[in-house]
């Protein structure tokens, strides 16, 4: 029940925003920072009854509703999925409370960000396939309309362009999620049945396809090189908060799903692959954070950087999936990549959130534009000189956590990977320590001499999401005892 809740609230939330035309901007401010609160709440209390120790799907719901089909309101998490989703519905308040220029429509926006909230919730929280397709699919949607109705620059045509990559990766999935279902007998979308039953294994050219139609359906969300083109035009054109959920909540949906899906549901015919996909992890951390160097534009500098990041997240779980190697490496790296999915979604948040600020003040992404704000923001420097040593892998705040994890299971099992690997580490050293001295020190432009530093409101959010950054930096226990154990029912058998 208490899944319902954190599900139905924002939706319930969006609907009574789109079906009353009279509430002013406060008020639907209000229902929007309310209805995501109680939701977090709900995924508050699913963690604090969750047993680590227990059933690895717990706060199970499931209502027929197709049963000649197998389809069922099914919802439940492990460790990794009540994680995530509740990152992400941190996240979805934070944005919901955050200053935004709505541009005269507050009551669609705040209608449209609840809705993403829905479903994005969906995706983490269900354990029907054929519902997990549904979820992935609508928040396409709320995307489409937030990027192209509020973003600057070329809205309309980078949302268009998100759209049709992101449903041709859509695509893909559904004729994997096809494949699965009629592999088993009897046919069911349960999400337990496959992962239990594994009815794919050792399937040759058949399991091989579904594979590969999973992985590129979900490698384009993740997104990983080559697929990766419709993301920083998207990112650049986006409002400030809608990029904090494009990169923090969208993104994870990714990888999420190669952990929920072909990791789990096909591990043997992951393990015959894994090397590869591993390279394109590999690919995707150095190129992305290459490319993010070369950058002068801001927001598309750290949207690049998401590139880089959710490399390391793909790296995890494809040593995870190797048949190669010490299962407790291999666990440790799978809990690397949960991690990083949490962590990244706090940081690079903080980070987008920080840029939709300076675009407030001044419309410029430009580095080029800035220059000796430390001593006109001092606020603004502080937490985004937080986010960004997080983001490069400081120890003692949360990115290091994650990647030291990930690169620990990696060197056991892939060290062909893991050395190269480490190139991006520093070259995203380089990149922020760049964007902070352009950003922050030497000479401050006459245009910039009426900056304002940072709202309430503003410091307020950032200041929440940099206190989990430095808690999960300093005492990641309380969120590793959850990734662990789903860790190991995924990896630890095996």
């Amino acid at each position: 029940m208490i899944l319902s809740i954190a599900l139905a609230v924002p939706l319930l939330g969006a609907l009574a925003l789109a079906g009353y035309p009279r509430w002013s901007a406060v008020q639907a401010r209000r229902i929007a920072v309310g209805a995501a609160g109680v939701s977090l709440a709900a995924l508050i209390v699913a963690w604090l009854g969750f047993d680590p120790r227990g059933a690895q799907f717990q706060h199970v719901v499931e209502l027929p509703w197709v049963p000649s089909l197998g389809v069922a309101y099914r919802l439940g998490v492990d460790g990794i999925a009540l994680a995530v989703a509740t990152m992400s519905a941190l996240l979805f308040t934070a944005a919901a409370i955050y200053p935004v220029d709505t541009r005269g429509e507050p009551r669609s926006y705040y209608a449209w960000l609840l809705f993403m909230q829905g479903v994005s919730l969906g995706v983490f929280l269900t354990l029907d396939l054929l519902l997990f397709y549904v979820f992935f699919d609508l928040s396409l949607v709320g995307m489409f309309f937030l990027i192209g109705r509020w973003g600057h620059g070329q809205p309309q045509l980078s949302a268009l362009k998100f759209f049709l990559y992101t449903f041709a990766g859509s695509l893909l999935l559904l004729l994997a999620i096809i494949g699965l279902y009629l592999s088993l007998e009897p046919h069911s979308f349960d999400m337990r049945v496959l992962i239990e039953q594994q009815p794919l294994a050792g399937g040759g050219l058949y399991a091989g396809l579904v594979f590969l139609a999973l992985m590129l359906g979900l490698a384009i969300k993740t997104p990983l090189v080559p697929l990766h083109t419709w993301l920083p035009q998207a990112h650049v054109d986006a409002p400030g908060p809608v990029s904090a959920i494009l990169a923090g909540v969208l993104l994870k949906m990714g990888v999420y799903g190669m952990i929920r899906l072909p990791l789990s549901m096909m591990a043997e015919t992951f393990a015959r692959y894994a090397p590869w996909v591993g390279a394109l992890a590999l690919l995707a951390i150095v190129y992305g954070a290459l490319v993010a160097l070369g950058q002068g534009n801001l927001k598309r500098r750290i949207a690049y950087t998401s590139v880089n990041h959710m490399g390391y997240g793909v790296l995890g779980i494809a040593v995870a999936a190797s048949a190669l190697g010490d299962p407790a490496a291999r666990q440790l790296a799978l809990t690397g990549a949960s991690l990083q999915m949490v962590v990244h979604g706090l940081i690079t948040g903080a980070l987008f959130l920080i840029s939709g600020s300076l675009w407030q003040r001044t419309g410029d992404y430009e580095l080029a534009h800035y220059g000796g704000l430390a001593h006109q923001a001092p606020l603004l420097t502080g937490f985004t000189v937080l986010a960004a040593f997080a983001s490069l892998g400081m120890p003692g705040l949360a990115g290091f956590v994650a990647e030291f994890q990930v690169f620990a299971g990696a060197f056991a099992v892939y060290p062909w990977l893991a050395v190269p690997a480490l190139a991006g580490i520093l070259i995203t050293a380089a990149l922020f320590l760049d964007m902070l001295r352009r950003l922050f020190f030497g000479h401050l432009p006459a245009s910039l001499a009426t900056f304002s530093d940072l709202a309430r409101a503003e410091w307020l959010v950032l200041g929440v999401l940099s206190l989990g950054i430095v808690t999960i930096g300093v005492y990641p226990s309380f969120v590793l005892t959850l990734l662990e154990s789903a860790s190991s029912a995924l990896v630890g058998g095996r």
